[in-house]
């Protein structure tokens, strides 16, 4: 009996305080509602945009219509209805979108800067921009493939160009600014930030040019936590500056299915080709753009003398006729570091300049070489014709391995240091 009258008094208690906390509420405020004023007050606001402050702003408007979309067009075939004499129907030829990317332009006078990758195969390219709706033809006046960088020409563009930078001057942890074009024209533009996370990063990869030879190439990249994906080929990486430091090439990523696969989890890892490494192809283009505001690629496509914009030997670069590599640890065995000449293709200004398999390529015309990716940004700045003093390494017992994948660095001998001279030629087929 005493629990249960415990009980009905804690009942009236609780009671008691819900009926006070529901009469502290005015009965005139329930009724009410808010005034048009009051919700006015919340939902009516403005911002004054003069009161933004961001270190990116600046460089955003300054740049982003400079970005413009890149459309790689080239001929396909397909098969329509079966029978009419042919088994599986005739094939049916037409041209197809086969890619996007991004690109930007670096002059007054139309010139787009974007990767080769993004313009490989193209029988015919064009520019979106921002500003219209309509798509420009354009012309590859230069390219390279083993930098994955290229040089688009597209007259009338009247674009505000970008600045180049001295990607020589970045810093790792300072700001990393991408725009480009994620997955086509929907994201077209797009900004992203991040810092650079890293430079000098080594990237392998295996380049076939355009007879089906396979060749492995090295190049150095900056690395930035700046998002990048497929569709940003090509756009600009700028620094807090707005100049433009680098070329997105490609990201990283766990999928097999990714431009740079690792097979392994990871985030934020993009990949930038220097806008150093990219000068000395834009230097020979606008040495080559003449006084009538037209360069020779373009002349030769008006022509009709040029089928694919990019398989003209009009733009290929000198090559010494070599395939190279990087000795990994070569100090430790007493060689020098270089450009290991793996083979030398017959023909080639290397051959007839003395280059042999088995050197080591230490110096060129007075510069020293630490890498094979050192000779290629180093022979980008030749044309046709340059006679170069290129100093090698060479070594009997390491002739003898050059054909081999693995080098056995243990049992090579004392070599000695020779001067060769080699004049340059433009032939598309050999690698460097």
């Amino acid at each position: 009996m005493k629990k249960r009258s415990i009980q009905m008094l804690l009942l009236a208690v609780t009671l008691t305080v819900m009926m006070i906390g529901v009469s502290v509420i005015p009965a005139s405020a329930a009724s009410q509602g808010l005034t048009d004023d009051q919700i006015s007050a919340i939902v009516n606001t403005t911002t004054d945009e003069s009161k933004i402050s961001s270190p990116f702003l600046d460089v955003v408007n300054q740049v982003r219509n400079s970005v413009v979309g890149v459309n790689n067009y080239a001929m396909t075939s397909s098969y329509y209805g079966y029978g009419y004499g042919w088994g599986y129907g005739q094939p049916q030829t037409q041209e197809a979108l086969r890619g996007t990317g991004s690109g930007v332009v670096i002059t007054e006078y139309g010139h787009v800067l974007t990767n080769y990758h993004v313009v490989e195969g193209a029988t015919r390219v064009t520019v979106t921009t921002g500003v219209d709706e309509n798509e420009h033809e354009a012309t590859v006046v230069g390219y390279d493939a083993n930098l994955d960088i290229a040089v688009l020409e597209v007259p009338g563009l009247n674009l505000t160009p970008v600045a180049l930078g001295d990607s020589d001057a970045l810093q790792v942890g300072e700001w990393a600014i991408v725009i480009g074009n994620p997955l086509g024209e929907k994201y077209a533009r797009s900004v992203s930030m991040g810092i650079v996370s890293g430079l000098n990063r080594e990237v392998t990869d295996q380049n076939m040019d355009r007879y089906g030879r396979i060749s492995t190439i090295t190049n150095t990249m900056i690395q930035t936590d700046a998002a990048i994906n497929s569709g940003n080929s090509g756009g600009g990486m700028f620094n807090a500056l707005g100049q433009l430091q680098g070329i997105p090439a490609r990201y990283a990523s766990g999928s097999s299915s990714s431009f740079f696969s690792t097979g392994r989890e990871v985030d934020n890892i993009g990949l930038c080709i220097p806008i150093n490494v990219a000068k000395p192809l834009i230097t020979e283009v606008l040495k080559d753009y003449n006084s009538s505001g037209q360069s020779a690629a373009s002349r030769s496509q008006e022509s009709g003398s040029q089928e694919n914009p990019i398989d003209s030997p009009l733009f290929g670069k000198p090559r010494l006729g070599v395939t190279v590599s990087t000795i990994a640890n070569g100090p430790q065995f007493g060689l020098p570091q270089g450009a290991f000449v793996r083979s030398v293709e017959s023909g080639s200004p290397a051959e007839a300049g003395g280059i042999q398999a088995g050197d080591i390529v230490v110096e060129l015309d007075g510069t020293v070489l630490s890498s094979q990716n050192a000779l290629i940004s180093k022979l980008n700045g030749y044309k046709e014709g340059d006679v170069i003093e290129v100093k090698v390494y060479r070594d009997p017992d390491l002739a003898a391995q050059a054909g081999n994948n693995t080098l056995d660095l243990k049992n090579v001998g004392d070599g000695e240091y020779i001067t060769l001279s080699v004049t340059l030629q433009i032939v598309d087929h050999m690698n460097f």
